[in-house]
């Protein structure tokens, strides 16, 4: 689950200023001229509800040693709900920028943001800079637009500034590594509600997650591509935090159910603990394993990503909210029940790249992958499609509301699959990139390029073409050939 539509531009946010010597001059043909190989971490206290918006900063704090690659200033994905950039104050020079998406910006679009106020954190991460710099942070407007939203100056020799290496926590230990982690993707997968016995199984959760992952396209042909570490982080009793079952747990990096009144949705609030914990590894991309059988998961753009290790369908979760996390994929379902306010009668064209608005159908954002002769809309049996989904929702909530085990819901989710294997078998357009009407929960108004997806049902088929070179985007922009 993630963001799909953004609210209006709020007021600018308060800013910290943080004084301190004047920048350096020149033109910098490498990263290296401007930072240090070291990670800057600026926590932010990110305040909005009833149409205001603040972001303040927390602290400043050394991340340890950098992961990503020291060549390439801007990624070029253009991807995220928000976007910051870090420039030379004394020229407007780029010298580093990337996109995410956050908490917050998912909160802004339920009906609580427009009733009350909230703070979440949240952090921005980039090579240690050498001197003084401007950061700014740009939100997409109604037509997914960047606009600058925020900024501040960063002296990395202000006392407010905590040069300190991250405190030690866990223990860090690789799954695979294929080279250095400045050219490869480095994923850190961390644990969560695994008490110190339950240590072992964690690893043997981690290893089969993992292999389920590179089983799949493009992930199994680009694994050299890839650093995987997990960080074995022992957690008091054991079990996650379900406060919609009255299951209450305080634990390490503060995971929890019930995340904006979804019992299935599965998030920590807490960015600070998130990531002084994954400090203690390089990453470019974290996922957390939850130690419980219930159900539940969740994916954001560059922040986090969350699956549930014990049930039927852990590892279809594992993998599906990855690539929310990792490639910015968007849900492409659109018949669950989901917080986000929806619905709206002018659609802008999403910035996730497998979803589109097709407002020009003879030239959608993948055409270089559509056939000729495919329809563009592509029918499908979408009132076929819902009717049968709603049936299975309804039994779902009985199923729910009733208190019955996660077992019964997983025996529900099993029969489910089966059901939408055999639909999709039968579909004319089915295996063909086109545009199908109902994606990112909208049922009108939004098209997915394929039938069925992992992003759409939990389907065994994986990726389609258009997610996979999604994904494939990303994986290039982290790794050096």
């Amino acid at each position: 689950m993630r963001l799909r539509a953004l609210l209006p531009l709020a007021p600018l946010g308060a800013a910290l200023l943080l004084l301190g010597a004047a920048p350096g001059t020149g033109a910098a043909p490498s990263l290296l001229d401007d930072f240090t190989p070291q990670t800057m971490r600026v926590d932010l206290l990110h305040t909005g509800g009833k149409g205001t918006e603040i972001v303040v900063v927390d602290r400043v704090v050394n991340d340890g040693p950098w992961a990503g690659g020291l060549t390439k200033a801007d990624d070029g994905l253009g991807l995220g709900s928000y976007r910051f950039e870090v420039l030379d104050p004394a020229t407007g020079r780029l010298l580093y920028a990337r996109g995410y998406s956050s908490i917050y910006a998912e909160w802004e679009t339920i009906p609580e943001a427009k009733a009350a106020h909230r703070t979440f954190r949240e952090s921005l991460r980039f090579p240690w800079p050498l001197r003084p710099v401007q950061v700014v942070l740009k939100k997409r407007d109604r037509r997914n637009l960047f606009r600058e939203v925020w900024g501040t100056l960063v002296d990395p020799a202000s006392p407010d500034v905590n040069p300190a290496p991250p405190p030690r926590s866990g223990t860090v230990w690789t799954v695979f590594e294929s080279g250095p982690a400045a050219e490869k993707v480095d994923l850190l997968v961390l644990g969560e509600g695994y008490a110190e016995k339950d240590l072992p199984k964690f690893r043997a959760d981690v290893k089969r997650m993992v292999d389920t992952l590179f089983r799949y396209e493009p992930f199994r042909s680009r694994r050299a591509d890839f650093n995987v570490r997990a960080l074995d982080l022992p957690s008091g009793e054991g079990g996650a935090h379900r406060p919609q079952s009255k299951i209450f747990r305080r634990t390490p990096l503060q995971v929890q159910y019930n995340v904006f009144g979804s019992e299935r949705y599965v998030l920590t609030y807490d960015d600070r603990a998130l990531r002084d914990a994954a400090a203690q590894a390089p990453y470019d991309a974290l996922e957390i394993l939850v130690n419980d059988a219930q159900y539940g998961g969740g994916g954001i753009y560059n922040h986090q990503a969350t699956a549930s290790a014990d049930t039927a369908f852990a590892e279809y979760v594992f993998v599906h909210e990855f690539g929310h996390h990792f490639a910015a994929l968007a849900d492409e379902y659109y018949t669950s029940d989901v917080a986000y306010e929806t619905g709206a009668a002018d659609l802008p064209e999403p910035w996730e790249m497998n979803v589109t608005a097709l407002k020009d159908p003879a030239n959608p954002k993948w055409k270089e992958l559509v056939e000729a002769g495919t329809p563009l809309p592509t029918p499908w049996s979408k009132e076929a499609f819902e009717k049968a989904s709603r049936e299975f929702q309804a039994r779902r909530k009985a199923l729910l509301a009733a208190g019955k085990p996660p077992a019964e819901i997983d025996a529900l989710f099993r029969e489910q699959q089966m059901a939408e294997a055999a639909f999709f078998a039968k579909e004319r357009w089915a295996g063909t990139v086109g545009a199908f009407e109902g994606a990112a929960y909208e049922a009108k108004g939004l098209y997915r390029s394929s039938a069925d997806c992992i992003m759409f049902t939990r389907t065994t088929g994986g990726f389609c073409p258009v997610c996979r070179k999604a994904i494939e985007k990303v994986i290039d922009s982290h790794a050096r050939p």
